[in-house]
C-alpha cells in the first residue's frame, strides 16, 4: 500500500469526504441492531443529514477534519472529525472534552493502520488544543470498532437506548 498523509482541511473539502461517508453508511448496516420501528435511513438522507451537521459543527472554535491521503494524490481514504463540548457534568475532565464524530476509512484499507494513523493525528490535534479527554461514540454492535478504541485505551461509559415511545395508555 502507498504511504498515507494526514492533512487537517476546511469545509469546502466535504465533497470529497461523501464517498467514504456512504461506505461508513453501509458498514453501519451491516451492524446495526435492529431497533423495532425505526429503520436505518436510506443512505442520500443519511449523507444530506451528516454533510449539514459536518457543515455546522466546522463553524465551531477548534472543530477540525482531517484527511487520510494516498502520498501523490488528493484522494481521501479516510477521514475524522472531531468537534469540543464544555466540562462533562458526571466526570472530572478539563474545562473541555473533546468528541470524535466520525472515523472512517476506506472498506479496502480497513485493518491497515490508516485509522491508527487517523486516530494518533486527532490526538495531536486535540492535545494542541489544550484538551485531554475524549469521547467517542459507537454502535452497540459494532464490534470492531469497539476492540480498535479499547485498544486505544477508551472504555465503554455511557449506552444510550433508542426505541419506539410506547403508548402508556394503549390496551392490549
Amino acid at each position: 500500500m502507498p504511504p498515507v498523509r494526514i492533512v487537517e482541511v476546511s469545509v469546502d473539502r466535504l465533497p470529497d469526504v461523501e464517498h467514504l461517508t456512504r461506505a461508513l453508511h453501509e458498514h453501519h448496516r451491516t451492524v446495526d441492531p435492529g431497533i423495532p420501528g425505526i429503520p436505518p435511513r436510506d443512505v442520500d438522507a443519511w449523507w444530506a443529514i451528516r454533510r449539514d451537521r459536518y457543515e455546522s459543527w466546522l463553524t465551531e472554535p477548534d472543530t477540525f477534519v482531517l484527511l487520510a491521503e494516498e502520498e501523490g494524490t488528493e484522494h481521501p481514504i479516510g477521514y475524522a472529525l472531531v468537534t469540543f463540548h464544555d466540562t462533562d457534568d458526571s466526570h472530572t475532565t478539563g474545562t473541555r472534552f473533546a468528541e470524535l464524530q466520525s472515523l472512517v476509512v476506506e472498506p479496502d484499507r480497513r485493518g491497515t493502520g490508516v485509522g491508527t494513523e487517523l486516530l494518533h493525528e486527532v490526538y495531536r490535534q486535540v492535545r494542541r488544543c489544550g484538551v485531554e479527554e475524549m469521547v467517542i461514540g459507537v454502535l452497540a454492535t459494532n464490534e470492531p470498532a469497539k476492540r480498535f478504541y479499547e485498544r486505544e485505551g477508551f472504555r465503554l461509559w455511557v449506552i444510550l437506548t433508542l426505541g419506539k415511545v410506547p403508548d402508556p395508555d394503549a390496551r392490549a
